[in-house]
């Protein structure tokens, strides 16, 4: 199978890019049940894209209903490469502003009803979570951001209740 550059996880409509072509959209079914949405899939520039839409096509899930573990690891069986989650949150921070980026490099996830692990049936791993997210993309998406002339942060810590 094709490798897909990247991927973006995020709110629905971000798929009708105006510059995105060949547009598919795949219907997969994971060990973890069924994902937010089907994934499209087409070209931009030249590379090879991915959008899964986080709360469905018609923007119908919860967040507490969003089977993530599906959503991953059907972007896994794409050969998705990198995954950018895109979400729209609010700050506690009076110099981030509204509308600014914020490159996530920690997070916090105190909620409660969603499963939190790939390994729980079966297998027991440890996973080091001192860095839990891609230096390299993150790096990647700072410079697209430079290109583009968006305000962002390099740092900041998802906390998510």
């Amino acid at each position: 199978m094709d490798k897909i550059e990247i991927a973006f996880i995020g709110g629905s409509g971000l798929y009708k890019i105006n510059e995105l072509k060949n547009i598919s959209w795949i219907s997969k079914e994971s060990e973890f049940g069924t994902p937010s949405s089907k994934i499209c899939v087409g070209t931009l520039n030249g590379k090879k894209i991915a959008f899964l839409p986080r709360h469905g096509k018609d923007h119908s899930i919860s967040p507490t209903k969003i089977n993530y573990r599906a959503n991953i690891d059907i972007l896994k069986q794409l050969n998705v490469q990198n995954i950018v989650s895109l979400s729209a949150v609010g700050s506690l921070r009076e110099d981030y502003i509204p509308g600014d980026f914020v490159i996530v490099n920690q997070f916090i996830d105190k909620t409660y009803l969603r499963e939190k692990t790939f390994f729980d049936e079966g297998i027991v791993a440890h996973i080091p979570f001192k860095d839990p997210t891609c230096q390299n993309l993150n790096l990647l998406v700072a410079k697209c951001l430079e290109i583009m002339k968006i305000k962002f942060h390099e740092t900041g810590t998802y906390i998510c209740i």
